[in-house]
């Protein structure tokens, strides 16, 4: 079947469902009949002028979203965005999780780290034709995948080559189309504001995906440029960056029924994968990691008391690790009410079903299907490897001595020749990640992590294992009266000088010849088991250029028959500029509970039990007693999101911001593969809470200022 990619063919003239679609920027103008007719006041049109309103404003954090809200570069977003720089200005004496801050001044503002950014992207053009003009049909699958990427590399440096620029090459629809972006990179970022944790993590893990929600997840950060308006590291002379447009926050209450849309960054979907796909997630992928993270959740637990600088050190990680456990138990819950391998299988034979009566071109394609099909069955020989290796890198230490390594064997190449991750491009945010290890990683407790990823692979079989980590193994041999991998373990974190902040920026810059001369255990151990990572990272190219053959063929079937059906087709999501839009509103989620589309400030006192996760503050609890017993909290919209989308503005209809989206509700979780208009509802916190709390609860007077909010009477 031929690939072919137009207009006419992404987009048909009616939605798939009300609220769902991950729409790109140019999208919006083709579907603006139905945009009008859900109550948008701005011309769709204007959404692909990244510079003008509302997408000016509109930044990545690269991994959760943002947006300016003033013009000397104020940023909003979800306080579990920021919370990983909040962590990093913490220790067990001045403990600002706990405290909250607030930067009276500019001068008081705190760098959010070495590693943040912020992304504002200016550019998004198509260049499919410059990335796949070298393939042919003989080539291999690994020859497939290093003429892609070579082609990617070339685009992006040729795109950097202006200063401060930051350039990727993102695929859609299964790479039948590819988009070069363009970002302006913020290196210096600031912590404006973060409210205490009781506030902006009221409900905890708990409530994490739940509702109702009382939580003030926002925060607030400032972008910093050299005087000269271009992106700059850390100085104290830098100056605030002026955005070319920022967000009004909305005066007008939201009410039950209102437009809404989201704008931000969504990190990945799989509304387009196949029933195999969906059924291996369900039987092992996600019961894997739920057992995983709940063995690292409970280690860290266990050798890190609350409130101790272990546990402050590890707050952001175990974060992660709790939201992304939840996750996987509500996206399997989510699958079994929705039905969601039997909706994936009746899609795939309603697609075989019109693809049998194309002719020649509809059964290469069903040829091809069949080939796609048995190719990913082929990686699931090894995912018990795969897994366990990926576990070992939670271990900070083995991470770091990898990293090392590897980038002393990247320096020796040309940068085109460099592996993504490892290019002059990215050595900062290498050399930042070592900065901050001291304040993200405890070598005790890094150490009870990589025994557990060491005995999970002990556990594997014969032909999983790497005749090399055996070996290493093996070196301290069991003498019948201890612990072989204890004995192991004691040795490896005895004779490492990772643990110390010089001894790794001195490797950072090592040549090969010299760390690999190095007697550090770490490295040492780095360096004997890079042979068996490189013959994995040869496999996994291997089978990515794999599914750069097949994936095309399918998704291009797929587009034509939904299309054939009169519905739309956005791309999955893949960490690039998206619109949703939708309405507030409430659910009924199960038989007999409805959920209404807001809460109150009355229910956190309803759920205040003294005790985290559900501690509020003195302050909040005395205004709620004083009166404050309505303000809006949470609410609730059938916006089409998932993770990424953290952090992104909720826009009413006229561009205005009345909040930000945090969460989805447990029965929504599932939406990453198969979405649910009926069930789906996001979880927003409503802009007029973050008001009450920086006016009557956690004073911000110089914020609301800048907001062009006043405190409240």
């Amino acid at each position: 079947m031929k690939l072919r990619v137009c207009a006419a063919l992404l987009l048909a003239s009616s939605l798939a469902h009300g609220g769902e679609g991950m729409w790109t920027p140019d999208q919006l103008s083709e579907i603006a009949t139905p945009l009008k007719e859900a109550g948008l006041e701005l011309d769709p049109a204007q959404f692909a002028d990244l510079s003008g309103s509302p997408m000016g404003a509109i930044v990545s954090l690269g991994g959760c979203s943002a947006s300016f809200v003033s013009p000397d570069g104020l940023v909003v977003t979800n306080h579990h965005c920021a919370y990983g720089s909040i962590q990093l200005n913490s220790t067990e004496q001045n403990n600002r999780l706990r405290d909250g801050i607030y930067a009276a001044t500019r001068a008081d503002e705190l760098s959010a780290g070495p590693a943040a950014r912020i992304f504002v992207t200016e550019e998004i053009r198509d260049v499919t034709r410059d990335v796949l003009k070298g393939l042919t049909p003989r080539m291999s699958d690994r020859q497939r995948y290093d003429a892609v990427d070579a082609a990617k590399k070339k685009l992006v440096a040729s795109c950097e080559s202006k200063p401060g620029a930051r350039c990727n090459v993102g695929s859609f629809f299964g790479g039948v189309v590819y988009r070069l972006m363009v970002q302006m990179e913020i290196r210096d970022v600031r912590i404006v504001y973060a409210p205490p944790v009781a506030i902006g993590k009221f409900g905890g893990d708990v409530d994490n995906w739940s509702w109702p929600r009382h939580t003030g997840d926002f925060a607030f950060y400032r972008a910093y440029v050299g005087k000269d308006g271009k992106p700059a590291d850390f100085a104290a002379d830098n100056v605030p960056y002026r955005p070319k447009h920022y967000l009004p926050i909305s005066k007008q209450a939201l009410r039950d029924g209102d437009f809404v849309m989201v704008a931000g960054y969504p990190g990945t979907t799989a509304r387009y994968r196949l029933a195999d796909e969906i059924d291996a997630v369900i039987d092992w992928t996600y019961p894997k990691q739920i057992a995983r993270l709940d063995a690292l959740i409970g280690l860290v637990a266990e050798a890190a008391p609350a409130g101790s600088d272990v546990s402050i050190k590890y707050a952001s990680t175990v974060s992660s690790w709790q939201n992304g456990r939840k996750n996987n138990a509500g996206q399997l819950a989510g699958f079994a009410s929705a039905d969601a391998s039997g909706q994936k299988q009746r899609e795939e034979a309603a697609l075989e079903q019109w693809l049998s009566n194309k002719g020649a071109d509809g059964q290469s394609a069903l040829r091809e299907l069949k080939a796609l099909r048995a190719h990913l069955a082929s990686a699931r020989a090894t995912r018990d490897r795969d897994l366990v290796i990926a576990t070992l890198n939670s271990s900070g230490l083995f991470a770091t001595a990898r990293t090392l390594h590897r980038l002393s064997a990247e320096r020796a190449r040309t940068d085109s020749q460099r592996e993504v991750g490892f290019q002059a491009r990215d050595w900062s945010r290498i050399e930042a990640g070592l900065r901050q290890l001291d304040r993200r990683m405890d070598p005790s407790v890094d150490r009870k992590i990589l025994r557990y990823a060491l005995t999970e692979y002990q556990a594997l079989s014969a032909e999983q294992r790497l005749p090399e980590l055996d070996s290493w193994l093996a070196s301290r041999p069991n003498t019948g009266d201890d612990d072989q991998l204890e004995r192991a373990l004691d040795a490896l974190y005895a004779g490492t000088r990772l643990v110390e902040s010089q001894a790794r920026l001195d490797m950072f810059t090592a040549q090969r010849q010299a760390l690999e001369a190095s007697d550090d255990t770490f490295i040492k151990l780095a360096i004997q088991l890079a042979p068996a990572l490189q013959r994995i990272e040869d496999q996994r190219k291997s089978y990515e250029g794999g599914l750069l053959r097949l994936q095309p063929t399918y998704m291009q079937a797929m587009m034509d028959f939904r299309r054939s059906q009169g519905l739309a087709t956005y791309p999955d999501a893949n960490g690039t500029l998206r619109i949703t839009f939708g309405s507030v509103g409430g659910v009924d989620a199960r038989d007999g509970l409805r959920y209404v589309p807001f809460t109150t400030t009355a229910g956190i006192a309803a759920k205040h039990t003294g005790s985290d996760p559900f501690d509020a503050t003195a302050p909040q609890l005395a205004a709620i007693e004083a009166g404050a017993r309505a303000v809006p909290v949470n609410f609730l919209a059938d916006l089409d999101v998932t993770g990424g989308n953290s952090g992104s503005a909720t826009l009413n209809a006229k561009g205005e911001l009345v909040g930000l989206i945090f969460d989805m509700t447990w029965e929504s979780v599932a939406s990453n593969w198969v979405f649910d208009p009926a069930l789906t509802r996001t979880i927003h916190v409503d802009s007029r809470y973050m008001h009450w709390v920086m006016s009557d609860v956690y004073p911000a007077p110089s914020v609301l200022r800048e907001l062009g909010l006043r405190n409240a009477e």
